[in-house]
């Protein structure tokens, strides 16, 4: 017990003090590489492990969807509705054990997806077989690791002390947990409202297959969430709130850069990404219509997941949950109503609403780095 009341931040040093005006003294670029070897060590191995998660979401879509136009559909609406109702994921400190363990099942649904779908033949069911047993494995390897010594720090049974100081944790995770769920729930109900559009199948099977390339490199950014959050944490726990906004700016300034290269990769591929999910020229011909929405969606996905992750570092997380309800329920949900069903604009209405969603969270990046 008196190593659970030791406290979590040593007081600051004049020494660490002097340290800091030094490095304040450095040329700016070599600030920005020390900042981005912090950044990446927390950021490299969650992208990974974020990325080869969310493939198995991707890879069972590819399948699907060269079964046909409805199998496709059905796996999409299951992926992006059903699943994201419950989906979520814990930021753990041992990155590493996270990105093989997913590593793992990615190999392991890549071969049984094959394995059903055109050997044994199994068609659709066999993708939903396929992933549950990936994330199975994902979920035993994490549990195993914790519990068979890979925490020796932290994991020493179960006990009555895992339950102290409950109350305090859900108070503060339960408005992290509402703002990621508003956001993720969002993008259910666009496939749910463009259900009900003419057409439906192929705009159900467009806006996925949209969805899934925005998801898929949206990995990255969420990534850096979760980075900068820690990053923005750590130097203001330390007293450094000029650290912080530093390390809010090279957090936004590597996502941007990152976000461009996506940008720019869809504009030039935008005939042939859709190829990975389908075969059915109705659907290429929409999804051809909508890349310049989906390039731009992708760029500024770079910036708002950042500030979010500012928002966590600084215990905000109430004021981001606000904003997104405000933005994605009481003003997208009815203006992409109105545009596809009086104004007959179709999924084109459904995924422009969200593009222009995203311009009124980043105006909360002034206030961000003001407050900092």
């Amino acid at each position: 017990m008196e190593e659970a009341n030791a406290p979590l931040l040593e007081q600051i040093s004049p020494t660490s003090m002097v340290q800091y005006e030094d490095e304040q003294d450095q040329v700016l670029t070599q600030r920005f590489c020390r900042e981005s070897k912090k950044l990446w060590d927390i950021v490299a191995p969650a992208i990974f492990s974020r990325l080869a998660s969310f493939s198995m979401f991707v890879i069972t879509q590819a399948f699907a969807g060269h079964l046909g136009d409805h199998e496709f559909a059905a796996v999409s609406i299951a992926n992006n509705v059903i699943i994201n109702l419950n989906f979520g994921l814990l930021s753990q400190l041992k990155n590493i054990v996270i990105a093989w363990v997913s590593l793992v099942a990615l190999v392991v649904h890549v071969i049984l997806s094959w394995l059903f779908v055109y050997k044994l033949q199994v068609g659709v069911v066999g993708t939903a077989i396929t992933l549950d047993i990936s994330w199975w494995i994902l979920a035993i390897g994490q549990l195993s690791y914790a519990v068979f010594g890979g925490c020796p720090l932290t994991w020493s049974g179960f006990c009555t002390e895992a339950f102290s100081g409950l109350w305090e944790f859900i108070k503060l995770s339960a408005a992290s947990g509402v703002m990621l769920c508003l956001e993720v729930w969002y993008y259910a109900i666009l496939v749910l409202m463009t259900g009900n559009l003419a057409n439906a199948e192929v705009a159900v099977d467009a806006l996925s297959i949209c969805m899934t390339i925005n998801g898929w490199a949206m990995n990255i950014p969420l990534a850096f969430f979760n980075a900068t959050g820690i990053r923005v944490a750590n130097e203001l726990g330390a007293g450094n709130g000029k650290g912080a906004k530093f390390a809010t700016t090279v957090s936004v300034v590597t996502s941007i850069a990152i976000g461009l290269l996506f940008c720019l990769l869809i504009m030039i591929f935008h005939k042939e990404i859709a190829f990975i999910f389908s075969s059915s020229k109705p659907v290429l011909q929409q999804v051809n219509k909508l890349y310049i929405l989906l390039a731009f969606t992708l760029l500024l996905n770079s910036v708002q997941p950042i500030l979010s992750g500012v928002a966590v570092g600084c215990g905000w997380q109430s004021y981001v949950a606000y904003i997104n309800l405000g933005c994605y329920y009481i003003i997208g949900v009815p203006v992409g109503f109105f545009m596809g069903w009086f104004f007959n604009k179709g999924v084109m209405s459904i995924n422009s609403r969200s593009d222009t969603l995203y311009v009124i969270p980043l105006g909360r990046s002034y206030l961000t780095l003001k407050l900092l």
